[in-house]
């Protein structure tokens, strides 16, 4: 891996204020935390993010070496009324008004102060020495700029059909049985969202990308299902000549509810994906994907329609329209510019 270049900057993203300028919430200005451990949420399901909160007070790690951060992206009703985290002598809630989990990320980088951070989601069950792990792996892979689960078990509601088992992987499941990393753009050796770890000097350089950038990745919105916000902290790192990695040693639970198991709920996540990675390709490489209704790709198209069918050809379908869908919000954003 190559060297790391240094910051402009003094290692902070600027402060981000509330609607009426004032910051949120000072920083306790004692010992700085090995990590802070930031939770993103949206209107979360309450019995999913008490589990997660009973996770993180189990760990093993001591709660003087991290803080808490649970940051309330625009929740119907206000997380804080409703969540106590004094348990935690370090945790306080961060308002995000910004619709938005790149967002909500964001504002987490900037009102956190460890030298790593780690996102949890507001389903994900961390297991007891995750966070001590990812100290040490931290320190033993000082060339890592993002790393995280590689053991990413479900526990379903309600187990899934036969016929939606080859959409799992869209829900971010993970069995590695080796460490995996690298420095180049490999699904095999990307961190997801579920667990990261960041080193703090990445999620910087990935605040002030977003700060600059005209065409921004903003990840799960509302009822959007567009993703690759957590990709995109791991090609920043890349850029910044670090490498990512995965290890089954950083394990964690991932609850997924019923609803996320239907047939037309897993189409359209497997078609936003397939969009987002498409709009991270063209961010970072400029590439353009082909119109599948131009003259050659309409036969391809009309030949799959006719050969296809049942969920195969739904399947085929959904990933024409994230083609269609990734151009149309291309050239959008080349008309605003």
């Amino acid at each position: 891996m190559r060297g790391a270049r240094q910051l402009p900057n003094d290692g902070a993203c600027p402060q981000a204020k509330d609607e009426d300028g004032a910051c949120p919430q000072a920083k306790d200005e004692g010992v700085m935390p090995e990590l802070s451990v930031i939770i993103c949420a949206h209107n979360p399901r309450p019995h999913y993010l008490h589990r997660v909160l009973e996770a993180l007070r189990s760990q093993t790690l001591p709660k003087s070496q991290w803080e808490l951060l649970l940051i309330d992206n625009s929740s119907s009703t206000p997380l804080r009324a409703q969540w106590d985290i004094s348990w935690h002598s370090n945790g306080r809630h961060c308002l995000e008004s910004e619709l938005g989990l790149s967002a909500a990320r964001q504002r987490g980088i900037r009102e956190s102060s460890g030298p790593v951070l780690v996102f949890v989601d507001d389903d994900n069950l961390l297991d007891a020495n995750y966070l001590s792990t990812a100290v040490s792996i931290g320190k033993e892979w000082p060339r890592l700029g993002t790393w995280g689960s590689g053991a990413t078990i479900p526990e379903f509601e309600r187990q899934p059909p036969e016929s939606v088992k080859v959409f799992l992987p869209f829900l971010t499941l993970r069995d590695a049985d080796a460490p995996q990393w690298g420095n180049v753009p490999v699904a095999e050796s990307t961190p997801w969202g579920a667990g990261l770890c960041v080193r703090r000097e990445i999620a910087v350089a990935y605040c002030d990308l977003n700060e600059q950038s005209g065409f921004k990745i903003t990840d799960r919105k509302g009822k959007s299902l567009l993703s690759c916000g957590d990709v995109e902290i791991s090609y920043v790192a890349r850029r910044r000549g670090f490498g990512t990695g995965v290890f089954p040693e950083l394990k964690l639970v991932h609850l997924i509810p019923k609803e996320r198991l239907s047939t037309d709920y897993l189409l359209n996540l497997s078609q936003a994906s397939h969009t987002s990675y498409l709009l991270l390709t063209y961010k970072w490489s400029g590439d353009v994907p082909n119109d599948p209704f131009r003259p050659r790709g309409l036969l391809s198209v009309l030949k799959n329609w006719l050969t296809r069918r049942g969920l195969d050809r739904r399947r085929y379908f959904a990933d024409v329209r994230a083609v269609t869908e990734a151009r149309r919000l291309i050239a959008a954003s080349r008309i605003q510019r």
